[in-house]
Formats: C-alpha cells, sequence, structure tokens
C-alpha cells in the first residue's frame, strides 16, 4: 500500500514537472518567434505649390512647398555642362529630382537629347519590370516626353521636356532608401503628382 502511494505521488510529480517544462519551452519560442515587419506610418503634407524662377535657368516652374533647391555645383567631381543643373529636395520622402538642362545647338542638338533621354531610361531595363513611356505636351509649349518604371529600380520616374528649338530641360526621382517597392508605391504616388504638377507649370524664358 506504501508503495502504491509512493508510485502515484511519483507519477503525480512527473506529470507536473513535464508540464511545467513543456510550459516553459512553450513561452521561450512565443518569445524568440520573429515579429512581422512594420513601416513607420507616413504623414502626407497638404498640396501647395511655389514658384522657382532663378536667373540661372531659361524657365521657371512651381515645385511643392515641403521642397527645397539646391544648386548643382560639381557633377562627379567636375564641374556640370550648364549653370542650370539643380536637385528638388524632399526630405520627407528621401527623395530627390535630379534636374539637368542644355540649350539646342549644333553640338547638342534635340534627336541628340532626346536618343540620351531614352538610352539613360531604358538602362533600367534589367531591373524594370515595365517601362510606360508617357508622351507630354503642354499649353505652356513643353513637350517631351515621361518614363514610368515599375520594380526594383534605382529611378522609378524619369522625364525630359523641349520646344525643340531652343531648351532641353531632363529629371529623375530618386529615391534614398532600401525600403521595397511595394511598401514605397504611396509614397511614390504622391511625390510623381508633384513631378506632373511641375511638368504642367513649366514655361520657357
Amino acid at each position: 500500500m506504501r508503495l502504491n502511494n509512493i508510485l502515484t505521488i511519483s507519477f503525480i510529480f512527473f506529470v507536473i514537472l513535464s508540464l511545467t517544462f513543456l510550459q516553459s519551452c512553450g513561452e521561450e519560442e512565443v518569445a524568440i518567434s520573429p515579429r512581422p515587419r512594420g513601416y513607420p506610418k507616413v504623414v502626407y503634407p497638404e498640396k501647395a505649390y511655389q514658384g522657382f524662377e532663378e536667373g540661372y535657368c531659361d524657365f521657371s516652374f512651381e515645385y511643392p512647398k515641403y521642397a527645397t533647391i539646391q544648386k548643382d555645383n560639381d557633377f562627379f567631381g567636375e564641374r556640370p555642362d550648364n549653370e542650370c543643373w539643380f536637385n528638388i529636395n524632399i526630405p520627407q520622402f528621401n527623395a530627390t529630382i535630379h534636374c539637368t538642362y542644355s540649350p539646342l545647338n549644333k553640338k547638342s542638338n534635340f534627336e541628340k537629347l532626346k536618343a540620351d533621354a531614352f538610352e539613360l531610361a531604358h538602362k533600367h531595363n534589367i531591373k524594370a519590370k515595365y517601362i510606360e513611356e508617357i508622351p507630354i505636351s503642354t499649353p505652356n509649349g513643353a513637350k517631351g516626353f515621361a518614363f514610368d518604371l515599375e520594380g526594383e529600380v534605382a529611378s522609378p520616374f524619369q522625364f525630359f521636356l523641349s520646344d525643340e528649338e531652343k531648351h532641353f530641360m531632363r529629371g529623375s526621382l530618386y529615391f534614398n532608401t532600401e525600403v521595397a517597392p511595394d511598401s514605397l508605391a504611396p509614397i511614390f504616388t504622391f511625390v510623381k503628382q508633384d513631378i506632373q504638377y511641375l511638368i504642367g507649370s513649366l514655361k520657357w524664358k
């Protein structure tokens, strides 16, 4: 009788010990399991624009009030080809629109610069899933193309504008981040609207 009691007590103790061990293992497993990756909530500013009209450029346009203009005085260690090279920085989205300008002449004629713009856009073909070429024609006399690139590309949106006689301006959007394109899509859409507004507001001097 005493032996049976001892065996019963031993069995109960073994069961309790086993349950305690299993519970502790389960708690440890929960503690080390990875959490789903999250991204910070983006607060979008109200759309508002301001004018750009500087003496070093032969055109004017409107750009977001939450952006800043930085004149580009250095191009890979050398002076830019033209004084009218600048960046539109949007710090809130860690984005930059690189803008260059070339006056049309015999050396830099419209067809050559147009071909260069198409070539630069299609250099992203290796990573781009799709490139949409969008013709541009504004009431202010600006013509050209926009390139909307889908996929893990360095520059998801590029464009060029010209009057095909005197002026040629090119822009390319870059995000200084490693966030996946799917997560960046809403921000890209927001910034692309600003670029489209810029294009529509551009006027040659």
